[in-house]
């Protein structure tokens, strides 16, 4: 071999096959390690040997796979080697002829061109060696291969190739830096590059490589390499190329380029920024297709790497970089939104800045945040919840406030609240929580509360009004100037290149030259705090406001400006700046406060998401604004209480966060557990300042404080959490005892102050109820319910309710067991004697009933022998209730007071147990029931009828209210009965139960039939046991000789049949109430009085009685099904209420009875479909979700749907079309949904493919339907019905030809009623989306048939519609001219008859 061509060699390299070698080496003979020893070693002697002993190192690479590792190795150590000493000749013979450098230059590229082989070839041989990080290779049957022996005794598995490439590319690396001074004497320029492109070869193949990039060595060497070639051997344009072209195939590489270009940069060996220039001009110039991910997330990540890394380069390219926020693929978008926010910290952290740099920096970030907000629109959700995650980074990690921008992101925030996606409102309110955390209004050490910064703005505009006398129109000048001034700024902002204007901006610095640019905004807020939204931009509105325009300077009088000039020299400069600028920043922090208070009722509604993560982010904005005092926080804090009942406690993957290790822990738990803490957060933890006994104070103040105003269903929730917290030991004995003294106080509190601390302390005993209520405490209540209980008896209510807690029958029971641990006392303990005289007292306050009512629950949870006591009180009620007062003793006051509260009082009365209900109407008297339902009652009831009209009639002086409280003692007396005896039974049940398993342990040793004999003998005494209760609930409960509560049964049915007698309100709220709970005592009272309750329902005008009924129905139901199911349609009556209440616990009875299978539906679910669209959206969400879990059921939406499009379409019950539309479009979703899920699970659990099974459920109900639907249009006759059917059609999938050809066999069934547009336009959406679907079997040809077929049937249809047109006009004229050529004969006489009828006609 005479010469050495690099070009040539490269190129036949490429086809390593055809790969020519003069004279090849056999590396599989015996003799080639000493062939190649003697190489090495001349190698070793002269660097210039390398073109002598050329051929045995190409015969070695050219077949890697075929050569030992320890060959490999040396042969690389020879030629890394060799070149580092040919180079350091090269070098030494610098200033030698061109000869010598010429040999120098061909031993150079042979050295480069061997090890640049080599880098390819060690790849072949890796795949013979094993992996190079020293994992073995699983040979077949799952064994690992040992390691090849080499002939020397070595291991292959002794030397790793990714060990030896950081010396390798260093040797390589040498060579590009100190060639550069005698490159141009030995290379030309094109052979020059052909020498550095084989010399960064490998480098450029290395970094394809994941595994070796992670190594820190590897990745040093390798960029170190390309760097001396860009810096000293021109390689910057082929190095771009090289880049681009990996970044678009291999991810990994956008992380390390980035650092690449880092050092380019910041090294000072290099200083070199040609590349990162070039790379961001090429992508910013490319278009990256929405479906292309790939190679788009690479470059998107290597913008955001480059933004981190290399700010500085991104500051100076941000413009290009910008260009992409119009790309149409998102993550793109993404990428330079986050480097945006990247460049922003480090821009608005670079103190070592001057002064100008300053200010052209503040500028440029207040474009770059306009930027940001323009991008909250972004149509990709993802794009808006990347600009909502970034601007919440920034307002932690960039010290300096820019407090405008955060009234922008407040404002933002605030409109994406209400965004479609979950993820945009989590970020949303993250943003919003964040931007209160890091506030700049630190005035009052951190709260923001309105009341105090809206006092304090009132003192600063007083201050400036007294200095406004001494300053006359200087200090409007000076503020008009100070707006030109900022005008002038805002637009030299606008240039991105040259930032803003020339003057420093010392906002953040308390300086700002334009501190009166919100003085227009500050002095027109309210002062009364009214909530108004200021717009900081709108300059014009300002100037316009003001009440006249000043003169420009040039245009003033000199002499006057220089009297004004020397006014305000004169007067005290630091303090005029001082007040501006403090105005300036209140009245940002008022406009702040605005913002985030305007978000709050959103994000109540939002504690409601089904979306966790978006629940746990609003618990923790109300946690924040209760910590800054901020007004709405109590809203969130009372809604979160409900969040209590979540089951969901399994920890929550994070969405697209920030990356804060404080959020993702806050997202992996749960709801119920991140509710706990919160609460104990705000209202258990101590707080810094507080002595031991203040602490003590706070809590108990705090828990009290909880109660106040409180609903029903707030209370719930607050006991369930009370009780948690006690379990978990979060309660102090010192709190406790705190309660007790409030309870107890005989200085006479507030009302609610002592009412809170029983019911807390009642909340608290469900945890340790002898703890918490034991001991002495009881006769502290029985004290507090004597004393002040008499006339506050909502407290003497609740300390029944905490007396309860004493029987400890609020534990938890065992499902199954039969294990009773409550706890009774005998019936003369002090505790009863008090609660009969509680419900014998004279009270004539609404209030009694409620506390009745738990006085009696109190009973029958605590005494042994209820039933009583009780009677005894019922017996003192009847005859306080019938016994005739004369009318002496009437007291007129308390009547005409009764009257008087009674025609005020515009709340129903609360006599059902949901204490929260809405307040509704006074109904009005008056209402008439069928008398026939009278003769259904017994006898008695007769007798009861005459003795009441008697008494009428001899002017009875009987009590309606005393009445009313006999019969609600009854009614509840009668219900508490009932679960009394059951608690009877399963305590003989436990007893047989517990003798059966005594006697089973005494009679073991028996035989095995014995013992059989035994269960059966056991099993007979329980069924003896039910048979026995069934008896007495059946027989003796109401119709028992000996049973009270018989003789007020017919009583009742008398009262509630008699609304023209008993005319008083509480009365009948009170007989109604108690006649519900009889009906759920007796079958057979049931069987012959319920249709009394559904007159009641129908014919009551009372809103609050007919809720009550509604609920009572329910029970009934539960009770005596069979009885129910014979008039269940009356069910569905409170459906079509005017009160809302009365709809929405309708909706909630039916929910829960038809869920659970106790009664049918029978054509009624379109009453409950019309409720989907109900404008309140209680009973409207009520409805969805009822279907959303009646579409769980087999088939049930699927089988009810053609009831409920005749239900809702035609008929008496029909709606109008808008209601239909968006009704049936809810409904048809869970047609596809639930059978997916279904049938989905369903092949899961049993192995089988799914998704075949999922599309033929779904396309053959989605076949019947359309048959079905088809076949109505031969019976529809109106109009409205056709376009109702074409509608629903217009709802299905189409996604198979077996659809499609059904609705085209469909075609003579409604072709008559194409000339209808709205039918038509339906059918052409069907055949639009039949068109779009991509199955290969999609019946083209059947689809130009029945586009034709359309428009056929719709040319017919109106040719049709214009004949009988035509026709209609012709026998109206006809009819005309018959009229017209009637004889005169006699016309005068029919005159004047005729023109009689035809006003007779019209009075019709």
């Amino acid at each position: 071999m005479t010469e050495f061509d690099l070009q040539e060699e490269v190129q036949a390299l490429t086809d390593l096959d055809s790969y020519p070698i003069e004279n090849p080496s056999d590396v599989d003979s015996p003799d080639f390690e000493s062939i190649l020893d003697d190489a090495v070693q001349q190698v070793a002697g002269s660097s210039d040997e390398i073109f002598s002993v050329l051929d045995v190192f190409r015969s070695v690479l050219k077949k890697p796979e075929d050569v030992d590792i320890s060959i490999m190795s040396r042969v690389l150590d020879s030629l890394t080697s060799g070149l580092s000493a040919e180079l350091e000749a090269t070098l030494a013979d610098e200033q030698e002829d061109s000869e010598v450098l010429l040999r120098h230059r061909r031993n150079l590229e042979i050295y480069v061109f061997l090890i640049s082989w080599y880098v390819t070839a060690a790849d072949k041989c890796k795949s013979v060696t094993g992996d190079e990080t020293g994992t073995k290779k699983k040979a077949r049957g799952g064994k690992a291969k040992a390691p090849v022996k080499s002939k020397k005794g070595g291991s292959k598995a002794s030397w790793t190739w990714i060990e030896a490439v950081p010396g390798t590319l260093k040797a390589l690396g040498q060579a590009m830096n100190k060639l550069h001074r005698v490159a141009l004497k030995m290379w030309t320029t094109p052979e020059r590059e052909t020498f550095v492109l084989c010399a960064t070869k490998p480098a450029y193949h290395i970094m394809k490589n994941e595994v070796f990039m992670k190594s820190q060595d590897v990745k040093k060497s390798v960029f170190y390499l390309i760097c001396y070639a860009i810096k000293h051997q021109a390689h910057v344009g082929h190095a771009l190329g090289n880049i681009l072209q990996l970044m678009q195939y291999h991810e990994h590489l956008s992380d390390p380029v980035a650092e690449l270009v880092g050092i380019l940069i910041q090294d000072d060996q290099f200083d070199h920024e040609q590349l990162g220039n070039d790379l961001i001009q090429d992508i910013s110039t490319k278009h990256f297709a929405p479906n292309d991910q790939k190679s788009t997330k690479s470059f998107a990540r290597f913008i955001v790497a480059l933004g981190e890394k290399v700010p500085m380069l991104v500051k100076k390219r941000i413009v290009l970089i910008m260009n992409q926020l119009d790309s149409e693929s998102y993550p793109m978008r993404i990428a330079v939104i986050e480097c945006i926010g990247h460049l922003i910290r480090n821009m608005a952290s670079n103190e070592a800045m001057s002064a100008a740099d300053a200010t052209q920096s503040t500028g440029t970030i207040r474009n770059l945040y306009k930027a940001l907000f323009d991008h909250t629109l972004d149509l990709s959700s993802y794009v808006r919840s990347k600009v909502l995650v970034t601007l919440a980074a920034l307002c932690r990690e960039v010290e300096t406030k820019f407090p405008k921008e955060r009234l922008k992101m407040a404002q933002a925030s605030g409109f994406l609240l209400e965004d479609k996606v979950a993820s945009v409102r989590k970020n949303a309110i993250a943003l919003l929580n964040t931007l209160v955390r890091t506030h700049p209004y630190v005035t009052h050490d951190g709260p923001l509360e309105r009341d105090v910064w809206q006092r304090d703005y009132e003192e600063v505009v007083k201050e400036i009004e007294q200095l406004q006398p001494q300053l006359g129109d200087a200090l409007n000048r000076q503020d008009d100037e100070a707006d030109s001034d900022k005008e002038q700024e805002d637009e030299m902002e606008v240039d991105k290149e040259d930032g803003s204007g020339d003057e420093t901006d010392k906002e953040e610095e308390g300086e700002d030259g334009n501190a009166d640019e919100l003085e227009g905004e500050g002095e027109q807020m309210d002062v009364d705090g009214e909530e108004r939204t200021p717009s900081p931009s709108k300059k014009k509105t300002k100037k316009e406001k003001r009440p006249k325009k000043l003169a420009r300077r040039s245009t003033m009088n000199p002499e006057q400006f220089a009297a004004e000039q020397a006014t305000v020299a004169a007067l005290d400069s630091d303090k005029l700046t001082a007040v501006r600028l403090r105005r300036k920043y209140i009245s940002e922090a008022i406009q702040f406060i605005t913002y985030i208070e305007k978000a709050v009722p959103q994000i109540v509604l939002l504690l409601g998401s089904t979306n966790k993560t978006e629940v746990l982010e609003a618990m923790e904005f109300f946690s924040t604004l209760e910590e800054y005092k901020m007004q709405g926080s109590e809203d969130g804090i009372r809604r979160m209480l409900h969040l209590i009942w979540t089951k969901d406690n399994a920890a929550i993957s994070t969405g697209a966060g920030d990356g804060k290790d404080t959020e993702k822990e806050s997202e992996g738990r749960g709801v119920r557990a991140r509710l706990l803490e919160c609460y104990r957060t705000m209202y258990f933890e101590p707080i810094a300042g507080l002595d031991p006994k203040g602490q003590v104070n706070r809590i108990a103040k705090n828990m009290v404080e909880r109660t106040y105003e409180a609903t029903l269903a707030e209370l719930t929730s607050l006991e369930e959490m009370m009780r948690i917290l006690m379990d978990d030991g979060y309660v102090r004995d010192e709190v406790v005892g705190k309660l007790w003294q409030i309870y107890s106080s005989s200085r006479p509190l507030p009302k609610l102050q002592r009412r809170g601390a029983i019911m807390i302390l009642g909340m608290f005993g469900l945890a340790r109820p002898h703890a918490v209520l034991g001991g002495d405490r009881v006769g502290v209540m029985l004290k507090v319910m004597s004393t002040w209980g008499k006339d506050d008896l909502t407290l003497a209510k609740y300390t029944c309710v905490a007396l309860q807690r004493l029987g400890g029958g609020s534990v938890k029971k065992v499902k199954g067991s039969l294990e009773d641990k409550t706890r009774r006392f005998p019936m003369d303990n002090p505790i009863f004697s008090h609660l009969q005289t509680i419900l014998l007292s004279t009270s004539r306050s609404k209030e009694w009933f409620g506390l009745a009512e738990q006085a009696v629950n109190t009973i029958y949870a605590l005494g042994e022998h209820p039933e009583e006591l009780c009677e005894d009180v019922m017996r003192t009620l009847t005859k306080r209730a019938f016994t005739r007062k004369e009318p002496l003793d009437v007291k007129p006051n308390d009547v005409e007071m009764k009257e008087k509260e009674d025609k005020e009082d515009d709340e129903e009365d609360k006599m059902d147990e949901d204490e929260s209900s809405t307040p509704a109407p006074p109904a009005r008297d008056g209402s008439v029931l069928d008398e026939n339902l009278l003769s259904q009652a017994p006898a008695a009831a007769s007798q009861a009828k005459a003795d009441a009209e008697s008494s009428n009639s001899s002017n009875d002086l009987g009590d309606p209210f005393e009445l009313a409280q006999l019969l609600f003692v009854v009614g509840h007396v009668a219900l508490k009965q009932l679960v009394f005896l059951e608690l009877i039974e399963r305590e003989w049940k436990r007893q047989k139960d517990a003798q059966t398993a005594e006697l089973k342990k005494n009679e073991k040793d028996k035989k095995d039939k014995e013992g059989e004999d035994l269960d059966a003998v056991v099993g007979n005494a329980e069924d003896e046991i039910g048979d026995r209760m069934h008896a007495v609930r059946e027989s003796e409960l109401l119709f028992g000789d000996k049973s009270l509560l018989a003789l007020y049964g017919p009583m009742l049915v008398h009262i509630c049949g008699s609304p023209q007698i008993y005319k008083d309100k509480i009365l009948r709220a009170a007989a109604t109430l108690s006649f519900s709970k009889f009906l759920c005592l007796s079958a057979q009272f049931t069987d012959q009085n319920y249709r009394l309750l559904f007159k009641l329902l129908e014919k009551s005008r009372d809103a609050n009685i007919r809720s009550n009924i509604v609920i009572a129905l329910g029970d009934v139901a539960v009770s005596f099904s069979t009885i129910i199911d014979e008039d269940s349609d009356e069910l569905y009556r409170g459906l079509n209420d005017p009160d809302p209440h009365v709809k929405k616990n309708s909706l909630m009875v039916l929910t829960h009875l038809i869920l659970n299978g106790m009664i049918k539906v029978k054509g009624q679910l379109g009453e409950l479909a019309k409720c989907l669209q109900d404008p309140d959206q209680r009973i409207s969400d009520l409805a969805k979700l009822f279907f959303t879990e009646f579409s769980t059921k087999d088939n049930a939406i699927y089988n009810n749907l053609p009831d409920v499009i005749s239900h809702l379409s035609i008929g008496e019950h029909a709606v109008d079309e808008d209601t239909f539309q968006e009704t049936l479009k809810y409904i048809f979703q869970f047609i596809e949904k639930v059978r997916s899920f279904r049938f989905s699970h369903f092949c899961c659990c049993f192995g089988c493919g799914g998704t075949h099974l999922d599309y033929f459920s779904q396309e053959r109900q989605a076949e019947n339907i359309v048959e079905k639907l088809c076949q109505r249009f031969k019976t529809a006759e109106e109009p409205r019905q056709w376009r109702d059917i074409a509608f629903c059609l217009s709802l299905l999938p189409f996604k198979s030809e077996r659809s499609v050809k059904k609705l085209i066999e469909g075609v003579p069934t409604y072709r008559d009623k194409l000339h209808e547009p709205s039918v038509y336009s339906r059918m052409q959406e069907i055949l639009s989306k039949a068109r779009q679907n991509k199955s290969p079997n999609k019946p083209e040809t059947e689809l130009n048939e029945f586009e034709q077929a359309l428009n056929e049937g719709r040319e017919q249809g109106e040719e049709d519609q214009a004949i009988a047109k035509r026709v209609e006009g012709k026998k109206a004229a006809a009819a005309r001219k018959k009229g017209g050529r009637t004889g005169t004969r006699g016309g005068r006489e029919k005159a004047a008859p005729k023109l009689q009828e035809l006003e007779e006609d019209e009075d019709e």
